[in-house]
């Protein structure tokens, strides 16, 4: 069966983690994509290196199903591949700053000349427009500025959290961005911009809380773990581990008080309503913590799923990778890469569909791995190619 995006062509010039996973969820769908690198190299190919010749753990998980081509877009020969490469292709994606984008010749003005049908997706920091838009930035920076990291931790230790989630969000809005503009390219001819920046990203996430403090001037303080507008909603110790339970409304909060035998805290106006229960917090997790240390994890899992209430085992990396519903599920796709030994887990489409599934068919390419096959696919000749390599510019 085909993929649902056969057909379209994709350039890949991401970096990290906002473009490549943009490009990622693009292939897995069917899209061809080239991931075009640094003659030496990306740096994100050797972030978190985990082979012998330092391939970076990102680089595996969010570069699989596509080719690979070295190549220098700042020298003569090269700019020549990339016009080529633009030609023939639907969308480029370039998390890059503006500046850079044009240097590279891939701001979308150059690139329209070239292919009026081309879509441009990039993403910076802090968008194009406004003060900061020179500035560069990574996905804390984002976290730091949107109040997340304010309400995260304790009050006199702000924390990021360790997922950078951020980027990730940022790469599927501008995946979701690009299908709209392939959309309306098929209605038009036309292709256009889309833009995404990882503060604008940040501030999605964090509206509700932004909202709530124009409005009601509250200034909340973090709590840990501890929710402050529902409970129980915490992490609580067991006997041998932790979990965390998070409840939301009326019903839910019925079903924990009884499991709790505590039918007259559903009189009490402390516990009225969530915004009640989560000002009163404290009470509730204290009442939730007795409970559980004097179960083991499991055992606390299993009473709170008798009676439907939210919870998760608080794991370790090495638990999530041998974790029972994970691995029955089907969630990771095992793959190889040349220089190592070991296989490596790379989770599969998160979006799943019934009729034509995203599928991961091929391993993240090695350094400039498909050089040859897309240069020769532009009419260049083995002579030719042998050269630019001498050149350096692949």
């Amino acid at each position: 069966m085909s993929g649902v995006l056969e057909g379209v062509k994709v350039l890949d010039f991401g970096r990290y983690i906002a473009g490549p996973f943009c490009g990622a969820l693009l292939a897995d769908y069917g899209a061809e994509v080239i991931r075009i690198e640094r003659v030496n190299g990306s740096e994100d190919r050797y972030v978190t290196p985990v082979s012998e010749d330092g391939q970076g753990a990102m680089f595996l998980q969010l570069n699989r199903n596509k080719l690979g081509l070295t190549l220098n877009p700042t020298k003569e020969k090269g700019q020549e591949i990339v016009k080529k490469l633009v030609q023939k292709s639907d969308i480029v994606i370039a998390n890059l700053p503006e500046q850079t984008l044009k240097s590279m010749g891939l701001d979308y003005e150059e690139l329209k000349e070239i292919n009026p049908g081309i879509i441009l997706t990039s993403n910076t920091a802090f968008g194009t427009t406004g003060p900061y838009a020179e500035r560069v930035g990574f996905d804390g920076v984002a976290q730091a500025m949107s109040g997340a990291m304010d309400m995260t931790g304790e009050p006199e230790q702000p924390t990021k959290a360790y997922a950078p989630y951020v980027d990730f969000c940022s790469a599927s809005l501008a995946a979701f961005g690009t299908l709209l503009a392939y959309l309306e390219k098929q209605k038009t001819g036309k292709g256009q911009r889309v833009q995404t920046s990882l503060l604008q990203t940040a501030l999605t996430t964090t509206n509700s809380l932004l909202i709530e403090q124009e409005i009601l001037n509250i200034n909340r303080v973090a709590s840990l773990n501890r929710a402050q507008t529902s409970g129980p909603s915490d992490t609580f110790k067991t006997k041998d581990g932790w979990i965390l339970v998070q409840t939301v409304g009326g019903p839910l909060f019925e079903r924990w008080v009884n499991l709790m035998g505590e039918k007259d805290w559903l009189e009490d106006k402390r516990f009225k309503d969530d915004l009640s229960r989560g000002e009163n917090g404290h009470l509730i997790s204290e009442r939730m913590s007795e409970w559980c240390a004097e179960r083991t994890s499991k055992e606390a899992i299993m009473e709170l799923e008798g009676s439907r209430i939210p919870v998760g085992e608080v794991l370790k990396a090495s638990e999530t990778l041998q974790e029972e519903h994970i691995l029955k599920k089907g969630s990771f796709v095992k793959l190889n890469y040349p220089t190592m030994d070991k296989e490596y887990s790379v989770v599969g489409p998160a979006v799943e569909l019934s009729e034509n599934p995203g599928v991961i068919k091929s391993r993240s390419p090695q350094l400039g791995e498909h050089n040859e096959e897309i240069l020769s696919g532009l009419g260049y000749s083995q002579d030719e190619i042998t050269q630019l390599k001498s050149e350096r510019i692949i």
